[in-house]
């Protein structure tokens, strides 16, 4: 009969503010290690899969991507990583935004002069801001039309 100490899915899930679907979500991307079971199947999750959650979770808050959380995971527990391995995986994170930033100011700017041109309370069929919607993004590369 196994005897394991630790959490249930259940208990981990709440400890760490998510839902159990995540956890298997989680474990099936490889951020979380796949924990042993017990004899009646359920998964024991050791305390310090807490700790990788809140990990995961902080991450996530930052805008790093699954993959690139799991290279950063990767990253902590290779013993030839240094701290200018980490330092660049931010850096390209900084760039990432620096990058959507722009394109939400270009998206901003789009739509702040069609609001200047759609003024009075003509009919919607004369709306320069319907006009615009259908043409190329408004001037934006098709991947930033789609963001």
């Amino acid at each position: 009969m196994k005897h394991l100490q630790g959490l249930s899915a259940g208990k981990l899930a709440k400890a760490a503010a998510v839902n159990v679907e995540t956890l298997r979500y989680y474990e099936k991307r490889g951020l979380l290690p796949e924990p042993p079971r017990k004899e009646s199947g359920y998964r024991v999750y050791p305390e310090t899969a807490v700790e990788r959650l809140q990990f995961i979770k902080g991450a996530q808050a930052l805008g790093f991507t699954l993959t690139e959380i799991r290279e950063l995971l990767n990253l902590r527990v290779d013993q030839q990583a240094t701290r200018t391995d980490v330092r660049q995986q931010a850096y390209e994170k900084v760039q990432d935004i620096e990058q959507k930033i722009a394109a939400l100011q270009t998206m901003r700017n789009a739509l702040n002069q069609l609001i200047e041109q759609c003024h009075g309370d003509g009919p919607t069929a004369e709306c320069p801001i319907l006009d615009a919607l259908p043409q190329t993004g408004l001037g934006l590369s098709p991947e930033t039309a789609q963001r």
